[in-house]
């Protein structure tokens, strides 16, 4: 074993201590386990917990300070939360959990993906339990991949790829998607994407988000706008009992055109979704994440 190895082993080995705690305990435990730690991380993270009631008080001018406060805690809760479901991923009991903890809203229009047999984009970002698509989704008879992005560390990146993939779902490394996106779309697949990451300013172009400039990957909206591959918004809240809400909307077409104007305008109408969906539960968005930047702001 070399230096980078032994290295990177020692990382990993508290994340494993905690992935053993999360897969011991039953799951309503290991998730109110998760509440409290993320709860109290606020108090550790301080960098964290600034970024999230400062980009909540851009986006919520209107809100007050206590607002602000209870969100931030909430925040926290939620990421925790959501760290110990994803840690345990794989622990769903196929067709009977998806009864047991799934609601779904407009399923239909998932259905008509299936019936037409042809390759599609999911649309989602970092809300409620996004992660869980790739339990529900495989187990539902759909094709789907999900572009993530790899972790720096080999050991906790190879355990997250297990967890996304155990269902049956592919992961595609977003270094270098777009040829991967392509294929898979044109083998019938569904492609999940998440758009409220941040991109480098050379692969990106501004959108407006929240009220705030913001870079935004244009990879759905060329290929979408190529292929006239539907785009459909998919979101999945977390209710107060542990069950979830998922969310299906219509599915989007967006016009061909290699204009870039026209590129730009249909990322920001992807965009304006996601924050629709991101309003409607605040509370279980990724606020902590570095969204806004000041390059953007500039441009």
């Amino acid at each position: 074993m070399d230096r980078q190895q032994l290295k990177n082993l020692l990382e990993a080995a508290p994340f494993f201590l905690l992935v053993a705690l999360a897969r011991t305990l039953p799951r309503v435990p290991a998730l109110k386990l998760g509440r409290l730690l993320g709860r109290y991380s606020r108090f550790i993270l301080l960098g964290r917990r600034r970024l999230a009631a400062d980009n909540l008080r851009q986006a919520y001018p209107d809100k007050d300070e206590e607002w602000i406060k209870q969100r931030v805690k909430l925040v926290f809760e939620h990421l925790g939360i959501s760290a110990m479901e994803m840690l345990r991923i794989d622990q769903f009991d196929a067709k009977q959990d998806i009864e047991r903890y799934f609601t779904f809203e407009g399923l239909e229009h998932l259905q008509q993906l299936k019936q037409n047999n042809t390759g599609a984009f999911i649309l989602s970002g970092h809300i409620g339990f996004w992660e869980v698509g790739t339990f529900f989704m495989p187990q539902m008879g759909y094709n789907i991949d999900f572009v993530a992005k790899t972790i720096r560390n080999p050991y906790v990146d190879n355990f997250f790829r297990r967890q996304r993939e155990a269902a049956g779902g592919k992961c595609i490394d977003s270094r270098h998607g777009a040829r991967r996106i392509i294929r898979s779309l044109n083998e019938g697949r569904i492609v999940c994407v998440l758009l409220d990451q941040h991109v480098s300013k050379k692969q990106a172009v501004v959108v407006n988000f929240f009220d705030r400039p913001a870079f935004a990957t244009p990879i759905i909206a060329q290929i979408a706008m190529r292929g006239n591959t539907p785009v459909v918004p998919v979101f999945v809240y977390r209710n107060p009992d542990f069950s979830y809400r998922v969310v299906v909307e219509e599915p989007v077409y967006l016009e061909n055109s290699t204009d870039d104007d026209a590129i730009v305008a249909h990322t920001q109408r992807l965009t304006d979704i996601l924050e629709n969906a991101v309003r409607r539960q605040p509370d279980q968005w990724f606020w902590v994440h570095k969204r806004w930047r000041r390059s953007a702001m500039r441009q």
